[in-house]
């Protein structure tokens, strides 16, 4: 336990104040995640609204498809986007692979398809009622649209921070395609799985705290949506 607590001092003296590195590391990490939380938004939340108010042939297909999209495990969503951004692959010629692009890339095909679910599940319940409502007062089917992108709001932004936490913490697949290279594409994760299998538990303690508390912060935000 000894050992454990000193990991763990040495860890908080290493964030205060923090090395240079770490904060690198920490803002790597939300703008990579950030950007593809955003990327899976605008792509998650039309779909799942579209889905939610319009009634079409091979629906159920669709959804399906959304849904075992969601129980990929990450690695097979990192397999897939290594071979494409390969050398070799179709995208080879843009040189992405081991980028932070590559891992934007990976993280939204990861978070998309839990916020278009999220989205579609959330508006399901209420999009019945605002169709009756809206088209018993003569609405336009972009009014009604409109109508359900404003009752909806909540859970659009419940299903972005569950995306965002879903793939700021995703290891596997961040190290395949980014390569945890130090100062380009080296992540809190990947960090704190390179420290710990060098030993440098300190460093790797330091990351997971930060980690920690990004996740508390992002647990609080829940709670407050939630609660509205």
């Amino acid at each position: 336990m000894e050992y454990l607590f000193e990991g763990i001092k040495q860890g908080f003296l290493l964030l205060f104040p923090p090395k240079k590195e770490i904060i690198e590391i920490v803002l790597l990490s939300i703008i990579v995640s950030g950007s593809a939380t955003i990327i899976a938004g605008i792509f998650g939340i039309p779909i799942g609204l579209y889905f939610a108010v319009k009634e079409f042939k091979f629906k159920r297909v669709l959804v399906g498809i959304i849904n075992t999209w969601l129980a990929l495990p990450a690695v097979l969503i990192g397999l897939l986007v290594y071979i494409f951004l390969s050398r070799k692959g179709p995208a080879g010629i843009f040189g992405l692979l081991f980028t932070p692009s590559a891992i934007i890339i990976a993280q939204a095909l990861l978070a998309t398809p839990i916020i278009c679910a999220l989205s579609l599940s959330a508006l399901k319940g209420i999009a019945k009622d605002v169709k009756d409502v809206a088209y018993s007062l003569g609405a336009s089917r972009s009014q009604m649209a409109l109508i359900l992108i404003k009752e909806g709001k909540f859970a659009f932004l419940t299903a972005i921070i569950t995306g965002f936490s879903r793939i700021i913490g995703e290891t596997g697949m961040t190290l395949m395609v980014g390569g945890n290279i130090k100062g380009e594409t080296r992540v809190m994760t990947t960090t704190i799985a390179l420290e710990t299998m060098k030993g440098n538990f300190e460093t790797g303690i330091a990351i997971g705290i930060v980690l920690l508390f990004i996740a508390v912060i992002i647990n609080i935000l829940l709670q407050i949506i939630q609660g509205k």
